[in-house]
């Protein structure tokens, strides 16, 4: 993907030493060329995967999403909830009636898990700023972990019976049938456009923090000593991570770049991007959320499985590090 890039990074490099007077070998160097190159090349690519994946959804609102996976059950209905939790807006602020219209319409609560788990951690955005910073094979990788995760955990929690754990008023409610409306292609367009617009407008400023930060560990921080302690060879290094991000409350987004700056001074591959998922898909608000609609047995029970399955997918990735780099 830098190939793609190698034009803004020389273009980046002759403004900072021909414009500035700035060597790039330099740490202060260093550090700005980081940062004015990820945010161009993550601006574009962001506004790109975008529109392209807005313009996919169009065709998947949550009233039809839940009409499908009404016609799925076992664990087909597991993937596909998965499936559509990639290309299905979601966020935490949407996590209470996309639970309570997904068990009032039957879906079975483990599959409800299943897309509420891989909806949050794929996206477009996030897809669109891994392939910026990370190159394809890292991003397509973490896709398909994350629909992984989301079927590991709904099956074991339709294996757990744990409905008894919802909380009752939930199989009470009745949101009432909502019409499907249909969209012409230049409404589709259109909806694409503006979903760009406010998708970006929410989190640049998220962005420009976490490459900001990124581009102080790229100048700056000492290599040796992040390899040491947060390296693949550090066996804890992925459990750590993925403790210090359950609870963080922060634009997942924002990670990403921080999470590149920590890779290139040697920090584990499987460390930072755990750390990412843990706190996209177990970040503090949607916790706090979800618990308006499930008891706090079921939510550990969540937090648990699913953190540890990202434990795991750590530990993987950290293996197979020399494929995706």
């Amino acid at each position: 993907m830098d190939n793609i890039f190698t034009w803004l990074e020389r273009l980046v490099q002759l403004l900072l030493e021909r414009g500035w007077g700035i060597s790039v070998a330099s740490r202060l160097g260093s550090s700005l060329h980081f940062f004015i190159y990820d945010i161009v090349k993550i601006m574009i690519l962001l506004g790109i995967m975008i529109f392209l994946i807005s313009y996919l959804r169009s065709y998947f609102p949550p009233e039809k999403t839940k009409k499908i996976l009404e016609r799925f059950s076992g664990v087909s209905g597991h993937i596909m909830a998965s499936l559509l939790g990639i290309v299905t807006p979601f966020c935490s602020c949407s996590s209470v009636p996309i639970f309570i219209g997904f068990i009032e319409a039957g879906i079975p609560l483990g599959v409800t898990f299943s897309f509420l788990i891989t909806s949050p951690i794929v996206n477009e955005a996030a897809f669109a700023v891994l392939l910026a910073a990370f190159g394809w094979r890292i991003a397509v990788v973490y896709v398909v972990t994350g629909v992984i995760i989301g079927i590991i955990g709904g099956i074991v929690i339709d294996f757990l019976a744990l409905e008894k754990w919802v909380e009752k008023y939930v199989y009470q409610l009745q949101l009432g049938k909502q019409e499907i409306k249909k969209l012409n292609r230049r409404e589709r367009v259109r909806l694409a456009w503006n979903n760009v617009k406010e998708i970006v407008g929410r989190i640049w400023f998220f962005l420009i923090i976490g490459i900001g930060i990124g581009a102080i560990i790229h100048g700056w921080a000492p290599a040796p000593v992040l390899a040491k302690y947060a390296g693949p060879d550090n066996p804890l290094a992925v459990l750590i991570g993925v403790l210090v991000g359950i609870p963080l409350y922060s634009n997942a987004l924002g990670t990403i770049p921080i999470a590149e700056a920590l890779i290139h001074k040697g920090v584990g591959i499987g460390t930072a991007l755990s750390f990412m998922m843990a706190t996209t898909a177990l970040s503090l608000p949607a916790m706090i959320l979800l618990r308006k609609v499930i008891k706090v047995k079921l939510l550990a029970v969540f937090v648990t499985i699913t953190g540890l399955a990202i434990i795991v997918i750590g530990y993987f990735f950290n293996i197979i590090a020399d494929f995706l780099i």
